[in-house]
């Protein structure tokens, strides 16, 4: 409920007291896993597979979880977490890797992991490579499909060798992929090494070497072998896309939780506790250019009195009970149980973090559902 009190606190004194709203909204930013107010340099694509959680998550069953009893586990992956992150290569390309194919190309690859608390359980980092060919006004196309040799090393350290020593790389992947209109891709499980760059000084990325090459051509562009001969220097490699997704759990926020549903709030007038509405928009506080859904929640809020006797409608505990009871006979001496919330529900959260990485974040306790005297 840190948001909450963030939201009314600006409300509530405007720009009186900035430094205490400063660090009320530091402390929600912690608690987001983040160190300063993202501002995002570009807003990247968000991937469609976020977006179908996301809108899962938001659904009216609210489903973002596998299931009830085991809360935290993203289905999609079928692993345990409730932080998905896609984080993106921050890598170059380095050069050309061989001198004899033109249209041979060499890239670092290179994913921050330590945006990652030391909290977090890492239970899955998962590369992905996308291979997109532009065949507008190519018709070196139509001669065959294009064909593509990846082959994936993992740098071991940082020498004046350079990464593509053999002696400082281990090979990871070798393989050949067909390249159609539609993209390729390429998925492979990084999740032991990724736990190993989340050391300090451990993460020297990856080396991606790509060769392409045209397939069922005539015998003369074969070598002695069969095998097909690498394209010549008008040969263009393909639009590359490299992510990282990984699937983390904080367990400190994770718990077990009833599935929300719809709540519908009275509006009639009422002076006993219950809850409020209290909807928060997220361009009242200036947060609409990192947030990217929702626009804002219905978040709520508790308030009213706790009067003697306590119906049962009020979901008061013995203590509050007897404390009503004290509080009829001494007023001025024993004040009435409070109105505060007894169940709340969660909310999911898509945003970008301080690196431009687009995240998916499930929060515990974000929406009032319920309120009782205490």
């Amino acid at each position: 409920m840190l948001l909450v009190l963030f939201i009314l606190s600006m409300s509530a004194t405007g720009s009186s007291n900035v430094e205490e709203i400063k660090t009320q909204e530091r402390l929600f930013l912690n608690s987001l896993g983040l160190s300063v107010r993202p501002r995002p340099s570009e807003h990247r694509q968000v991937p469609s597979v976020l977006w179908r959680m996301f809108q899962r998550s938001s659904g009216k069953d609210n489903e973002f979880l596998l299931t009830e009893n085991d809360p935290c586990v993203v289905s999609e992956y079928g692993v345990r977490g409730n932080i998905v992150r896609f984080v993106q290569d921050q890598g170059r390309v380095v050069s050309r890797w061989s001198d004899g194919c033109p249209g041979c190309l060499e890239k670092h690859v290179f994913f921050n992991m330590s945006i990652l608390q030391p909290v977090e359980q890492l239970s899955l980092a998962q590369l992905e490579l996308k291979f997109h060919w532009d065949i507008s006004g190519s018709p070196r196309f139509l001669l065959g499909p294009k064909a593509l040799s990846v082959s994936l090393y993992h740098v071991l350290r940082s020498t004046l060798k350079g990464a593509n020593h053999q002696a400082n790389r281990i090979l990871l992947l070798s393989q050949s992929i067909r390249l159609h209109p539609q993209p390729g891709w390429l998925k492979l499980d990084l999740t032991a090494l990724a736990e190993i760059w989340r050391q300090p000084g451990r993460n020297y990325g990856l080396v991606l070497e790509l060769q392409p090459y045209t397939l069922d051509l005539p015998d003369a562009a074969h070598d002695q072998a069969g095998n097909a001969l690498p394209l010549g220097p008008d040969a263009t490699l393909p639009e590359l896309q490299a992510s990282l997704v990984s699937v983390s759990l904080n367990p400190l926020q994770c718990h077990s939780r009833r599935k929300r549903s719809a709540v519908y709030l009275p509006v009639t007038p009422s002076t006993v506790c219950r809850p409020r509405r209290l909807y928060i928009d997220f361009r009242d506080v200036g947060w609409q250019d990192w947030i990217i859904a929702p626009q804002g929640y219905l978040a709520n809020y508790c308030h009213g009195e706790c009067p003697f006797p306590l119906s049962e409608s009020l979901n008061g505990t013995n203590h509050a009970i007897l404390q009503t009871l004290v509080h009829s006979l001494e007023p001025h001496s024993t004040p009435q149980p409070c109105c505060v919330p007894i169940r709340l529900s969660p909310v999911s959260m898509l945003y970008y973090d301080n690196n431009d990485n687009v995240v998916l974040r499930h929060y515990q306790d974000m929406v009032v559902d319920e309120c009782g005297c205490r």
